[in-house]
């Protein structure tokens, strides 16, 4: 590996801090400069060139990786997907499908409990709002940026100064053509990109197993090895008749890409290269050791003390019934995600002693710096002071947004449609914005249960309310202590499962039918009375109260202090090569299939295969379910061409690439480009990856094709979707 190192932090390569030796299999690489890697990647097997991934002009592998969005959000891509036919068909994984798939269920029609299948295009559902985005073009604007940036301005000033100068260069990107454009800020705003994109919003969802497929292990297997779930969907981009973007419309077409990926069936093997392109979200690699204690003692931990209330009520909820267990799928497929990552990631953070290997780099850093630049011998001061700073304030927003506003998302939803509502009566009772109520209010009862966020709010405020300063508890919730506050008197309430029934019989956001009478007759007087509304104010108030109550020198100390830091760590480090942190923008990493031993005396295979599936089911278990069909196919043993030497059907496979969050559905590919897997998770014993890659224990988890295609094929009978691929042996 070899890359022009620039001085001031313009550097590319791997995302290693700590002085250990380098391995191949980590970094997020930008595509456009993917040359400086080609010797390492060609040694670790790769048999194509760098024009064959990134190209701008002809058809390459980039055109076939597809970012998954919304049009509120299209460049944060939440999710990866690969275009695997010339007609625009797209896999990705089965839990980037999921809320798709739920919105689309009903108890008569529960595509999360049997799959979905469409048996011809128009039978392929439509998905308002999701978009599929992919990438034109990038391009190095560094040089544009930092022109306008000096070492001397303020940060609010330099904030500025980027804003401008970025909206330009997307100005001028955009002009002339149907394509949507940003700037991104690489290494903590020492380097800069532009990225353009073609950003389809007819994404319709051709496919799906059942959740007891394409999640199976829940949340035991979740982050962890050895795994055995089928987690992909399948999707499909539509354009209009010419090709171009366009929202949903019957005349569109499925839409012909620069190129789709072929997808392989020759049997995956221990030691092959691996390489994965998706949109990796966010990676930490530059945290200082400051950060990190804010990390592990206060975002981490809080948010799984809170979450773990709040899927304990959502389990027993959906357990007890189809409906709800419809509605709160996505919900809770959400929140226990996170919920799992935190408790994994503190544990190995621990055990991988990353926090000493962060002070160890610090040191070293504080020696480098002393006869170096002010900026980068004050940097850590920075960082130490604002994180300081800050502390309790961070503690005291997690508290607020994931426990008050967002434990049950009645008061968040209340506190929008209700500053809508206000808005609309100010104005007059404003026809507009009350029918966007009325479609805020269609989305949001879709998948609403009084009872289920009843018992979430009284079991959360309770848990926050002894655990925040008075200083910032919204006044509403002092009325169990001491009357009065949101009520009148305090009409016997003494706890908050009291308080929350008396709010729950008042207010006119407790369910549909009630909100829509109300919309037929609205009063401001009243709207302003309601215990629910003014309960959401006062939290939403009280978080934006914590956020002046900030010192206004912190956002600046960390942001100065993180970019003099990173600088700083590059020009130590010279020549060692870095690639940027994960910031959701089109990344290849490479690697190669390799099995572990994630400690003493114990041994990890690269694969797992369907036998693995039977020996976990539990009847007893949700969570290991498996479903009658996949157990008579099983006992056929019918894998005809999916089939490995062994005569078993590969499941899973493992690799060493480095990924992270939004990398969920990235092409796996082989040494010639085709699809071989799509990444779906990492291992618990290196879920410290995000802040440090551990390069011995990382492990990116795949769904082998072979099991995709076996059951698109024979679970599911779909042969017109296989016969749209381009299979090669």
């Amino acid at each position: 590996m070899n890359s022009k190192f620039r001085f001031f932090g313009i550097v590319l390569s791997v995302m290693l801090l700590l002085p250990l030796s380098v391995s191949a299999d980590e970094g997020m690489w930008l595509l456009s400069l993917l040359g400086k890697n080609y010797a390492d990647m060609q040694k670790q097997g790769f048999k194509l060139t760098p024009e064959d991934i990134y190209n701008v002009n002809r058809g390459c592998i980039k055109d076939a990786v597809v970012g998954l969005g919304t049009e509120g959000r299209p460049f944060r891509h939440f999710c990866t997907g690969e275009i695997i036919s010339d007609k625009g068909l797209v896999t990705t994984n089965h839990h980037c499908g999921y809320g798709y798939l739920q919105e689309h269920s009903t108890v008569e029609h529960d595509y999360l409990r049997d799959g979905f299948w469409a048996q011809s295009l128009e039978e392929e559902l439509p998905n308002p709002g999701l978009t599929a985005s992919i990438l034109v073009r990038m391009e190095d604007v560094t040089d544009r940026v930092t022109k306008e940036l000096s070492d001397y301005m303020s940060e609010a000033d330099r904030a500025e100064a980027i804003k401008t100068v970025s909206e330009q260069i997307v100005k001028e990107a955009k002009r002339g053509n149907r394509y949507d454009a940003t700037v991104t800020s690489m290494f903590n705003g020492n380097q800069f990109f532009l990225f353009v994109y073609e950003i389809y919003k007819d994404v319709r969802l051709v496919g799906a197993p059942p959740s007891s497929m394409g999640n199976f292990g829940g949340d035991v297997d979740n982050w962890s090895w050895p795994r055995h779930t089928c987690d992909f969907s399948m999707f499909r981009i539509y354009a209009a008749p010419n090709g171009s973007p366009a929202a949903y419309s019957k005349s569109n077409v499925p839409v012909q890409p620069r190129h789709h990926l072929p997808v392989s069936i020759r049997e995956v093997k221990d030691g092959d290269f691996a390489m994965v392109l998706g949109f990796p979200g966010s990676t930490s690699r530059f945290l200082t050791s400051y950060g990190l204690g804010e990390v592990t003692e206060v975002s981490n931990k809080l948010y799984h003390d809170i979450r773990t209330i709040k899927i304990n009520i959502l389990k027993e909820e959906m357990n007890a019934s189809q409906v709800i267990r419809i509605k709160y799928a996505d919900k809770y497929a959400s929140c226990s995600n996170y919920w799992k990552y935190t408790s994994e990631q503190n544990r190995a953070l621990k055990r991988n002693k990353i926090m000493q290997a962060k002070q160890a780099i610090e040191d070293q850093y504080m020696e480098w710096a002393q006869d170096k630049r002010p900026k980068y011998a004050e940097a850590l001061g920075l960082l130490k002071g604002a994180y300081q700073q800050r502390r309790e304030y961070r503690k005291a927003q997690i508290y607020i947004v994931e426990g008050l506003l967002t434990g049950s998302d009645l008061p968040l939803n209340a506190y929008l449609m209700g500053s809508k509502i206000e808005k609309a009566l100010d104005k007059g009772g404003d026809a507009s914005l009350l029918s966007d109520v009325r479609d805020m209010a269609a989305t949001y009862y879709k998948d609403y249960e009084e009872q289920v966020e009843a018992r979430l709010m009284k079991a959360l405020f309770a848990y926050v309310y002894p655990r925040l300063d008075s200083k910032f508890t919204p006044d509403f919730m002092k009325v169990v202590d001491q009357g009065g506050g949101l009520f009148s008197t305090n009409h016997g309430i003494n706890n908050f499962d009291k308080m929350v029934d008396y709010m729950f019989a008042r207010s006119i956001f407790t369910n549909a039918e009630r909100l829509e009478a109300f919309l037929k007759n609205p009063s401001l007087v009243e709207l302003r009375e309601d215990p629910i509304y003014e309960a959401a104010k006062q939290i939403y108030d009280k978080n934006q109260e914590i956020k002046k109550m900030i010192p206004a020198n912190v956002s600046f100390d960390l942001e100065a202090g993180m970019r003099n830091f990173t600088d700083g760590v590059m020009h130590m480090q010279y020549p060692k090569l870095f690639a940027p942190d994960a910031n959701s923008t089109l990344r290849c990493t490479y690697g190669n299939v390799r099995s572990y031993s994630p400690g003493d005396g114990a041994q990890y295979s690269y694969y797992t295969t369907l036998a693995g599936v039977m020996q976990k089911e539990d009847p007893d278990d949700p969570e290991f379910e498996v479903p009658n069909r996949l157990k008579e196919l099983y006992e056929s043993a019918d894998y005809g061409r999916y089939a490995n030497s062994k005569g078993e059907l590969s499941t899973c496979f493992i690799t060493t690439n480095d990924i992270t969050g939004g990398n969920s559905g990235s092409p796996v590919l082989n040494a010639r480009g085709e699809l071989i897997g799509l990444a779906f998770d990492g291992n618990g014993e290196a879920m410290s990856g995000d802040i440090d890659f551990e390069e011995e224990l990382q492990r990116c988890i795949c769904l082998d094709v072979h099991y995709m295609l076996w059951v698109i094929d024979k679970y599911a009978g779909a042969t017109r979707l296989i016969k749209e691929m381009t299979i090669v042996r």
